[in-house]
């Protein structure tokens, strides 16, 4: 049996990846897939929470460019992460997986409020916990969100879980010569301007000196991998790095939500 590298863990999941092929919504082939893989850190015994943005359904930041009241447009994507966070604990409900969802913003007919005790508490109770709703403030990406619950439930490390398979020093899919990089410090992300997640995000974990580990969620059993300390993806730390980074051509990072 693999023997797990991390006690609890808090794992960021882009909405888009729910659409699958589809291009819109959720696809529930994506979701029986995704909730299979959550499965699996529970029975490793790791205390898992996760945050999942709200794209597939709307995205708050693209909808204000196009003329939008910022705040009115974020609201509406903290509505589209509950619905998503419903969903994840249906396809996990219906896998044997005890699941909460604790929305930041107060619905109380389909989700607990967030309560940080109490969301420690079910964590401790084996129970997966998905945070929904963002931070409940507007202005705030759920990258920005999923670093903040992680610092507030004493997550060992941030899983962003993405399309590609890591971090590059420009994007892959415009850039044949783009290179993949192991290991980042956090001044190294914001200084080069990586877009892997937004500003406030990265600060919080440098502060809270929580590691980021971005890897490739569409490959079967990549979370498993991570979790059980498999060297995957672009680990984010405090800690000075030399050496070249392993050049690899991919996908995006970027996951505004």
């Amino acid at each position: 049996m693999s023997v797990p590298s991390y006690k609890r863990v808090l794992i960021k999941l882009s909405g888009e990846a729910l659409q699958g092929r589809q291009g819109f919504g959720i696809d529930p082939e994506v979701l029986k897939s995704l909730a299979d893989e959550l499965k699996q850190t529970v029975e490793l015994g790791i205390e898992t929470a996760v945050v999942i943005g709200g794209g597939n359904i709307f995205r708050g930041l693209s909808a204000s460019k196009t003329g939008m009241d910022r705040a009115t447009a974020d609201y509406m994507g903290m509505l589209a992460t509950v619905m998503n966070s419903i969903a994840l604990q249906d396809a996990l409900e219906q896998l044997g997986v005890f699941t909460r969802v604790l929305s930041a913003i107060d619905m109380k007919e389909v989700a607990e409020p967030y309560i940080r005790r109490r969301a420690r508490r079910h964590l401790e109770k084996g129970r997966v916990v998905i945070f929904g709703a963002g931070t409940g403030n507007p202005f705030f990406t759920t990258d920005t969100a999923a670093s903040l619950r992680a610092a507030e439930i004493g997550a060992d490390v941030l899983l962003k879980a993405t399309k590609v398979d890591g971090i590059y020093d420009k994007d892959p899919v415009r850039h044949a010569d783009a290179v993949r990089y192991d290991r980042l410090t956090y001044h190294e992300v914001l200084t080069r301007d990586l877009a892997v997640m937004d500003a406030t995000a990265i600060s919080l974990c440098r502060e809270n000196d929580l590691p980021i580990i971005v890897f490739d969620m569409l490959k079967q059993g990549n979370i498993k991998r991570v979790l059980c300390g498999e060297p995957l993806g672009t680990i984010v730390t405090n800690a000075d790095v030399s050496g070249d980074p392993t050049p690899r051509v991919g996908g995006t990072t970027r996951d505004a939500t």
